[in-house]
């Protein structure tokens, strides 16, 4: 069986659940990781999953032979940087979300990947839940006709903490980039003007640093199609993720997941389990999926399911959040150069 060596830039959070869902996968070798902060405790836990080489320096990852592609999963400062040296080295590359929080250098980084001919995934992996995915065949099929109406809801169970917030770069940048993303994929059609509308009500913390932590978008597709999305950074009963898709000949939507479908019904009320907990929850079997077929895009050659391109898309409809936020009106992702590709 024909093997890809992987190797893990962060060992952070998600460079971890990247590690061990790889681990699930016959045929993928994680053959070294990298992290700042190399000591005892990530050494063992390289050791248990047989990887040999455990580094401060992702140079090491990038230089070493062996390597077919690596997992960029570092502070996103570090993303393009470390996406033009895979590059150039030859390596195929995992990038998480956003690729960096400026659009100029966001185009580098997809360029230098194309220019060296190697594959670029983006970490959207909502495109690969079971929910949304049958959603957006519904969509390609034409069950529902054509698209009217795309509704997404996306609302965490807690807001993050403060040292979080200080370097998220914002609401739309870090947690609804995911929706617009989503918005996308179910639409399937580009995004051509943004309206977002936002405000400080669950913690004056986000204030602090320019943020909020509650809005509402509504996006103009270039098929005509109309997008709404709501956010929250805190939703008391538990993680809330649903979409819709209304056309011309009906609708498709989707619901939470909870952890099992009992409704209890009694003299009390009727009564059912809160959704599951947040994104790891949520999103589990979403993880695995993105990063199998990763690897099976190495292995055959065949198409990724989310790229560069729509890296930029996501990015740019968030900035264009960003400064319709600020100016109080609708801007139009053809405006962003103009307005500048920085809030």
């Amino acid at each position: 069986m024909k093997k890809i060596t992987i190797g893990i830039i962060g060992a952070g959070r998600i460079g971890k659940i990247h590690a061990d869902n790889m681990a699930r996968l016959p045929n993928v070798e994680i053959a070294a990781i990298s992290d700042l902060f190399v000591g005892p405790e990530l050494e063992a836990w390289a050791a248990e999953r047989g990887i040999g080489l455990v580094t401060k320096n992702s140079g090491d990852i990038i230089a070493h032979p062996d390597i077919d592609a690596v997992f960029i999963c570092s502070s996103t400062d570090t993303h393009v940087p470390l996406i033009k040296q895979a590059a150039q080295a030859g390596k195929h590359i995992f990038c998480e979300k956003p690729v960096s929080m400026d659009l100029a250098q966001t185009r580098e980084g997809v360029a230098a990947a194309a220019e060296a001919g190697v594959k670029l995934q983006i970490g959207f992996n909502r495109r690969f839940d079971h929910n949304f995915k049958r959603v957006r065949e519904h969509v390609q099929a034409g069950t529902i006709g054509r698209p009217h109406l795309i509704k997404i809801t996306s609302r965490d169970p807690s807001p993050p903490g403060e040292s979080y917030i200080r370097v998220s770069g914002g609401l739309f940048m870090d947690m609804a980039i995911h929706d617009f993303d989503m918005a996308r994929y179910l639409a399937g059609s580009e995004v051509e003007e943004v309206y977002a509308q936002g405000n400080v009500l669950v913690d004056p913390v986000f204030a602090k640093y320019g943020d909020i932590d509650t809005a509402v978008i509504t996006l103009r597709f270039e098929n005509g199609a109309l997008g709404v999305i709501d956010n929250s950074r805190k939703a008391a009963y538990g993680y809330d993720q649903r979409a819709e898709v209304f056309g011309s000949k009906g609708s498709v939507a989707v619901a939470n997941d909870y952890p099992n479908s009992a409704v209890v019904s009694c003299a009390d009320g009727t009564y059912s389990d809160k959704p599951l907990h947040f994104f790891l929850e949520r999103y589990n079997q979403a993880y695995v999926d993105e990063t199998r077929l990763f690897v099976e895009c190495l292995l055959d050659g065949g198409p990724l399911v989310v790229d560069g391109h729509d890296a930029l898309q996501a990015e740019s409809i968030a900035l264009a959040a960003k400064l319709s936020l600020r100016l109080r009106r609708p801007v139009r992702l053809d405006e962003l150069d103009e307005l500048g590709n920085k809030e």
